[in-house]
């Protein structure tokens, strides 16, 4: 194993330390537990926004934490999830007075982790709503979760749900947001090498110089075909049609209704894309793939979205939420509204996300 890193168990505190000190203007550290937080937080009267999850997925989430965005991010180990007493005490740094919104991935371990964190902050008088982020169209049920997994659209609902928290929406308003968000939302990805977590000290499956992994998760989690590599083109292609035609997905997923002081069942559907949707376009390299790739995938993506009579509108191109040091990348693709649009557009100042 060949890593810029001293020992294995102090790589995500060493890590911390060296962005904090890096953005001292934008981000504070907490020890024990550990979350990132804005250095100008609690702002009062703002709905703060807190995600998190396994440290690894850089710069996903900590590298989002600032105006615009997220006001806390709660990293575990890697590929670990965070703890409840993580967020309950970013939830006490960060919170305003117009309380919480937890979004979350679907991840077995986040979601229960972050429903006892949403009780806790209760107990202690924070107002806090959880949104699951579950875009991932691979695979129904795999490693670590039940149900699609959630992946690239996690950290477009952070910068759009983080513009609207910036302009004043309250807290039912932006948890209307965020779970509208993950409905248009739509990701697929793929994997031409593994990655190797310091922890193990080996990769975390074998893949050979001639293969590939179709529809694989952010961990590492098996996708939905291992077959022989292909053109860049071809993979896109593989990708996007994945995307466009997927069918109306229905699922049940838990959320706290603030009415009845109780977690209630929620019946979602995701719709398909349709002729004349305007999307934002998210390429997203794994870690280890290079930008003039990732722009060789969106060229293609493009193409195929034009002749589906689909309007590109916005993009996203770059590393945002990657495994370690794989090989690969990703497609996000989200069905955009005006509101979408204009809280896109708004302005951010993170670490790894300004404009």
């Amino acid at each position: 194993m060949k890593k810029l890193i001293n020992k294995p168990e102090d790589f995500v505190r060493e890590s911390l330390e060296g962005m904090a000190a890096a953005h001292s203007d934008l981000i504070k550290l907490n020890y024990d537990p550990t979350f990132v937080y804005r250095a100008d937080a609690p702002i009062p009267g703002k709905v703060a926004i807190i995600s998190g999850g396994g440290s690894g997925h850089e710069p996903m989430h900590a590298g989002f934490v600032g105006k615009g965005m997220l006001d806390a991010a709660c990293p575990g180990e890697v590929f670990t999830s965070p703890t409840p007493d993580q967020m309950l005490e970013a939830a006490k740094q960060v919170d305003g007075g117009s309380g919480i919104l937890y979004i979350v991935k679907n991840y077995s371990g986040d979601v229960m982790n972050f429903e006892m964190a949403t009780e806790l902050a209760r107990s202690e008088g924070i107002r806090s709503l959880n949104i699951l982020i579950d875009d991932d169209v691979a695979v129904k049920d795999s490693l670590y979760t039940q149900g699609r997994r959630g992946v690239g659209t996690t950290i477009l609902a952070e910068k759009i749900c983080g513009a609207a928290a910036e302009a004043g929406y309250d807290l039912p308003q932006i948890a209307n947001l965020c779970r509208r968000v993950n409905l248009n939302g739509r990701s697929m990805g793929i994997a031409l090498t593994s990655c190797t977590v310091p922890a193990n000290g080996t990769p975390t499956f074998e893949l050979s110089d001639r293969e590939i992994e179709l529809g694989i998760g952010i961990h590492g989690e098996p996708g939905t075909e291992r077959t022989a590599i292909k053109s860049v083109d071809e993979i896109t292609e593989i990708l996007t049609r994945s995307l466009l035609e997927d069918a109306p997905y229905s699922r049940t997923l838990r959320e706290w209704d603030e009415n009845k002081g109780e977690w209630v069942d929620v019946e979602l559907t995701n719709l398909p894309f349709t002729k004349g949707d305007r999307l934002l376009a998210f390429v997203n390299s794994m870690g280890g793939t290079p930008i003039s790739e990732l722009y060789i995938v969106y060229r293609k993506l493009a193409q195929i979205c034009e002749q589906q009579g689909l309007q590109i509108v916005r993009n996203l191109i770059g590393p945002y939420i990657t495994s370690l040091e794989m090989q690969g990348c990703s497609i996000t693709l989200l069905k955009l509204d005006d509101e979408m649009i204009r809280l896109w557009d708004a302005p951010v100042k993170t670490a790894s996300w300004r404009w």
